[in-house]
Formats: structure tokens, C-alpha cells, sequence
């Protein structure tokens, strides 16, 4: 990863730093439109709490989230976050997530973004396998990881509990080779 960045035509994507919490939460702490999120942070503490406490700064480590945010490269603006979950290091598996600002939703940037972080986990990283786990209600973000070559594997019925309420998950997934052939 060149300087700890990833770029692609319009964007720059960058591990997350203390300086982003002021950004990071204006978004984030949208709860109407981060509904189908784990995470809504109440306070600017929160999300510095986060990004020191809760997210690794090192890349690939088991059993740890990686977080990086998406800049627009030409005007420098922290438009969202993409989260990567390391749990597997024996059979190369990660887990990605992703946060769009509401203002830059539908413009192609979460799908561009997810492109580059793909290709840098598949090719740099030599990732065998990608999950995303989705609320089924989330359909944005199941038409997403369709078009970007992720195949439903399964639906838990009520087996994550959020707000006091259980709710179904569908996990998605792609494979290298699965995402060679989409090239």
C-alpha cells in the first residue's frame, strides 16, 4: 500500500486518524441514515474513543478491525469510512463494511471505494474470501455488493440483536477467483 493509501480516480482512501473524528461523526451520527449500522456515535468523544480504542492500527492483525476512510481526491473531503474485519488469517477471509455520507450517496462512490479496497485485499493482501453482513431491510446496500460480484451464502433468521430487537442478517460473499473472472 503505497504511503498507507489506496487511491482510484476520484478518490483517495487512507487509514483513519484522531483528525477525523470531527468528520467521521458528522455523518455517522446520522441515526435515520446509518440505521442499518452496528454503530451510531452520540458525541464526538465517541467516535475519537473509537478510533483510538477500537480500531487497530495495523492492517491484517486477527481478530481486529481496520478502518479507513474515503476522501474525494480532488477537493480532499471526508465523505465516508469502510471498516475491515481480519478473523481468519489461516483461510485468508476478511469481513468489509461501508459508510457513505448521505450527501454522496448514489454517486458511485461507495462502489468505487469497495472496488479499490477489493483489489487490495485480493491482490495485495492475497485474501482468499470477502464477507458483508447485511440487514435484509438495507436493500442499497444488497444491490451494492451484487453489482460488485458478491453472491448471497446465507440468511440467520433473528440472530443479531440491535436496539433491543432481533433482527435477520444475510451474509454476502466473494471469492478471488470468483472476482479474477469479474475482470
Amino acid at each position: 500500500m503505497n504511503s498507507n493509501q489506496l487511491i482510484s480516480k476520484r478518490l483517495v482512501i487512507r487509514p483513519i486518524q484522531k483528525t477525523d473524528a470531527e468528520s467521521v461523526y458528522s455523518y455517522r451520527s446520522d441515526s435515520v441514515t446509518n440505521k442499518y449500522q452496528g454503530w451510531i456515535p452520540k458525541t464526538i468523544d465517541d467516535v475519537a474513543d473509537f478510533i483510538e480504542n477500537r480500531v487497530s492500527s495495523t492492517i491484517n492483525l486477527d481478530g481486529t478491525w481496520f478502518q479507513f476512510v474515503i476522501l474525494i481526491k480532488e477537493t480532499g473531503e471526508l465523505i465516508g469510512d469502510a471498516g475491515l474485519h481480519f478473523f481468519d488469517p489461516e483461510y485468508k477471509q476478511v469481513e468489509l463494511g461501508c459508510t457513505i455520507s448521505k450527501k454522496h450517496q448514489n454517486l458511485g462512490f461507495a462502489s468505487e471505494a469497495l472496488t479499490e479496497i477489493m483489489r487490495f485485499l485480493f491482490e495485495d493482501l492475497n485474501k482468499h474470501r470477502i464477507i458483508a453482513s447485511i440487514d435484509p431491510e438495507n436493500t442499497g446496500s444488497i444491490k451494492l455488493v451484487k453489482k460488485l460480484g458478491f453472491r448471497q451464502e446465507a440468511h440467520f433468521k433473528e440472530s443479531i440483536l440491535k436496539n433491543e430487537e432481533w433482527v435477520d442478517d444475510l451474509v454476502f460473499a466473494i471469492l478471488r477467483k470468483e472476482w479474477e473472472v469479474k475482470l
